[in-house]
């Protein structure tokens, strides 16, 4: 069923009215308050509960904030935000449908705004961005601080790699407690805002004060939101394990498909994305036996339902040359990313070529980069298993790869020729139908070449 949902133009426009409804009631030319005397000026103080309550070490709004007018009250909201020259990004300015010609992208970055200003109106749970620099994750995340800001809601926005600095000046023998401080306010402002997490320098330090950060915050259940550069598959197992929890946070890439340091793999050319769609399957093609027709009308279906519910089950779409195999492994990605999920493309030849390619010592990429991103990415499609180059290495890679994701039960779909000869473990892994593997075998005419015979 297909939900109804407001026009995205009357939302934005509604949102605009009320801002400016909103701001007309603030008076900028005010005085700034004198500074509170319970916590001067600092906004923030500690809560005042006995050693060993679950709220111990955290702090809250000081009463100052209740008494203030509201223009003020806003005032000190928007300085505390640290949103800064951010402010010029709201949901009034943002481009309803993205900055990709894609109109697959523009689709993605349309369900994002959506369940943004949701989430601004009512802040819950985690919302994560995903997509590659310059898709506008920031625009949309400083437009949710800037939305909450104005309904009075306590934000506080900071990017990761100037956060770890703050904290490494502030963590200092001779500071003045403003490590402490700003720890605090991490681990338990209401809503927390981190831009461009990945883009920090990995190090043991920084890696485990995010995940401090993020672990209070999950256990406490406070909203977050956070806007991720990288693929998600190459972040920090402790991190991952806390960002992908169903039950708590929702996911939203804004383009469906990612550049990785200068080499793009598991997107779809531009024609595979128009053409071979599951409304463009030929199930009755020329010259094909009615056992051939209920032959694709079966790998079909079985396809359409993978697409549905692809929850951690495999798809292994076994046919001889021009049945049909890369066009339903295609579709299948098309309607996953359509729904809001990643899912990654991948001939084997070509994903053999791209490890190869980072042994050499001018590569933009490494090792263990391309091969981590597709070894966990949430959905793999490998088409054309058996047309590489029969080596012991490509062998083992193909071997790792496949008994990772079979361990692992994460989704996967593979198109393979009806004869091929793979190893003994290779081929035990592909034929466990009993576990979580469905097999599908099209039996139908080659309909490269149905138009040649058909004259």
């Amino acid at each position: 069923m297909v939900e109804e949902m407001e026009p995205l133009g009357e939302i934005l426009a509604k949102l605009t009215s009320q801002n400016i409804s909103e701001g007309a009631q603030s008076n900028p030319s005010q005085s700034e308050p004198p500074a509170c005397t319970y916590c001067q000026g600092a906004q923030w103080v500690r809560v005042e509960v006995p050693f060993g309550d679950p709220r111990w070490g955290e702090i809250e709004p000081c009463i100052c904030w209740g008494s203030r007018e509201q223009g003020n009250r806003s005032s000190g909201l928007l300085r505390y935000s640290n949103l800064g020259a951010l402010t010029r990004f709201t949901f009034d300015n943002i481009q309803p449908k993205g900055l990709s010609d894609d109109s697959q992208d523009q689709t993605l970055f349309e369900k994002a705004i959506r369940s943004a200003i949701l989430f601004s109106e009512s802040p819950q749970g985690w919302l994560l961005l995903t997509g590659p620099s310059g898709c506008g994750k920031t625009h949309l995340a400083a437009a949710v601080a800037h939305r909450t800001v104005s309904l009075g809601y306590p934000t506080l926005f900071m990017v990761v790699p100037d956060l770890l600095d703050h904290l490494r000046s502030a963590f200092m023998p001779d500071n003045d407690g403003s490590y402490t401080l700003l720890s605090e306010q991490l681990y338990s402002t209401p809503l927390l805002i981190l831009d461009d997490l990945g883009a920090q320098a990995s190090t043991p330090w920084a890696s485990e004060k995010l995940f401090q950060v993020l672990n209070h915050r999950y256990n406490a259940e406070l909203a977050t939101l956070i806007t991720i550069a990288v693929p998600i598959e190459t972040l920090e197992d402790r991190l991952r394990t806390r960002l992908l929890q169903p039950a708590f946070s929702r996911v939203f890439p804004l383009r469906q498909s990612q550049e990785h340091t200068g080499l793009k793999i598991g997107s779809l050319p531009a024609k595979m994305r128009d053409q071979m769609t599951f409304e463009k399957f030929e199930t009755k093609p020329m010259q094909a036996t009615r056992k051939q027709q209920e032959s694709l009308q079966v790998a079909l279906q079985a396809s359409h339902n993978f697409a549905d519910h692809p929850d951690g089950s495999w798809l292994v779409i076994q046919g001889d040359t021009g049945r049909g195999k890369t066009h339903l492994a295609s579709a299948i990605v098309n309607e996953v990313r359509r729904n809001g999920k990643e899912a990654l493309f991948v001939r084997v030849p070509d994903f053999l070529d791209h490890l190869r390619a980072t042994y050499a010592p001018n590569s933009p990429v490494s090792y263990d980069q391309v091969f981590e991103r597709v070894k966990d990415s949430q959905m793999l499609v490998l088409d054309d298993l058996g047309s590489q180059s029969a080596t012991p290495w490509a062998e083992e890679k193909l071997f790792q790869l496949l008994v990772h994701r079979h361990d692992n039960q994460l989704t996967t779909v593979i198109t393979m020729p009806r004869t091929l000869s793979i190893s003994a473990p290779l081929a035990s892994r592909l034929g466990d139908v009993r576990g979580i593997i469905v097999l599908v075998e099209i039996d139908a005419p080659d309909h490269r070449n149905t138009d040649i015979r058909s004259k």
